[in-house]
């Protein structure tokens, strides 16, 4: 009788054993929960800090063959000034915000990580940088083949260590746009329409290139400025839609909990859908409108949808995920064309796929998220918008009147790569 009653109790003693395991709390120790969120930002920075190929590639691509070695040239230049800026005074410029303030200190990052964060600051800076190095990316293609690298570099300084720093800290660092309840979860508005907004600013005060437009308006025949590479092109957008993984899903912010990783693979899904969305819609458009599957359009409707869906890509069921892709890929279609009317030359459509797609998916925001009042996006994305605008055109404005910013007639006609590398891109070898 013994011998049962101990087998009894021994199973009862497993059995209930396991069934703890399998309630038990799973929340991790604060120790793991930090090394979870630290790889959080590490592995997504790298993503979208190969972003920054994907810039240079789907540029590359749609430039003429003259001027692929200057885009090659601008991208690694702006990426690593990028990096040095941000550090130097970039970070706590955005950080260093009194909360609901508008500006930081003027003082180079620091190192101060504490498992009381919750993450490691070098991977917070990290993370941070790279979305900075994105936003001037946007820049780079719209003003292709007619300025001056150095005059671009020292934009690209300006903008990445002070302009983009102090409007992205009204939001992510606790400024005053945060304080009235503006939402934008990874940077629709903060990263993309600001970078397109520097962008517009430096197009009108550059003006088009030579021939673009004819003296009626009208846009001038393709083969002029045909597209160098359409494969390098559609490279580029894979590798920038592989990398917004990274930007979206990062942006999360924490892995160290089940709610924090099940939202990042939500993040994935909806970030992956608007995509789909905005290529469909940019397609079927084409087609549609212009008679011809413009596959451009398309690249630049993946985009398009990537960035509406960047503002808020947690809270959309995967339909309103596809049709806020699919209306961004609309809005780059129609303010592709709209462009086009202002005579404003924009190489590779990064204004519409960047600027109007991004204020389009900050404003939709509320669609999806009852936290989130339209008053308070409207305030913010003009906030942004016209900061971001007009000391862009103050700064491009300045430069053109004392060191120039775009290059010669002659040098204009031969290539930038000719012109202000040295290196043909595609030289023809024995």
């Amino acid at each position: 009788m013994k011998k049962y009653l101990g087998y009894f109790l021994a199973g009862t003693a497993l059995y209930f054993g396991f069934a703890g395991i399998g309630f038990a709390e799973t929340t991790v120790s604060a120790e793991v929960q930090y090394i979870f969120n630290t790889l959080l930002f590490l592995m997504s920075g790298f993503l979208v800090m190969w972003m920054a190929a994907g810039f240079a590639m789907l540029e590359s691509g749609l430039v003429t063959s003259k001027s692929v070695s200057a885009i090659c040239a601008k991208n690694i230049g702006l990426y690593s000034i990028a990096g040095v800026m941000f550090w130097l005074v970039g970070y706590n410029l955005a950080y260093g915000i009194p909360e609901g303030g508008y500006i930081g200190s003027f003082t180079p990052w620091s190192d101060a990580s504490s498992i009381d964060t919750g993450y490691s600051d070098g991977s917070d800076w990290f993370f941070q940088m790279v979305f900075c190095a994105t936003t001037v990316s946007i820049v780079s293609g719209t003003l292709a083949e007619r300025i001056k690298i150095w005059p671009f570099f020292l934009f690209a300084a300006i903008l990445t260590g002070f302009i983009y720093p102090i409007e992205m800290g009204w939001q992510w660092g606790g400024g005053w746009i945060s304080a009235i309840g503006f939402s934008d979860f990874a940077g629709s508005t903060l990263v993309h329409a600001a970078g397109g907004a520097a962008a517009l600013a430096g197009a009108i005060v550059l003006g088009p290139r030579a021939g673009r437009f004819g003296t009626k308006g009208e846009v001038r025949p393709l083969e002029p400025f045909a597209a160098s590479s359409i494969p390098l092109a559609t490279l580029g957008v894979f590798i920038l839609w592989m990398g917004w993984f990274g930007f979206n899903g990062g942006s999360q912010l924490a892995a160290g909990t089940l709610e924090d990783v099940t939202s990042v693979a939500t993040i994935y899904i909806n970030t992956n859908l608007a995509a789909g969305g905005g290529v469909l819609t940019a397609a079927a458009l084409s087609r549609l409108i212009g008679g011809k599957t413009d596959v451009v359009l398309m690249l630049n409707g993946a985009i398009a949808g990537l960035v509406a869906i960047t503002a808020e890509p947690l809270t959309p069921s995967p339909l309103a995920a596809i049709l806020i892709g699919a209306i961004g890929g609309a809005i780059m279609y129609f303010t592709t064309k709209l462009l086009f009317s202002f005579r404003i030359d924009d190489v590779v459509g990064a204004i519409p796929a960047h600027f109007f797609a991004g204020i389009w998916g900050t404003l939709a925001v509320p669609i999806t998220n009852s936290d989130v009042t339209f008053g308070a996006q409207f305030t913010g994305v003009v906030a942004i918008c016209a900061f971001v605008f007009v000391v862009s055109y103050i700064v491009w404005s300045v430069m053109k009147a004392t060191i120039g910013i775009r290059i010669s007639k002659e040098a204009e006609k031969s290539g930038t790569d000719r012109a202000e590398i040295g290196v043909i891109a595609y030289g023809i070898r024995d």
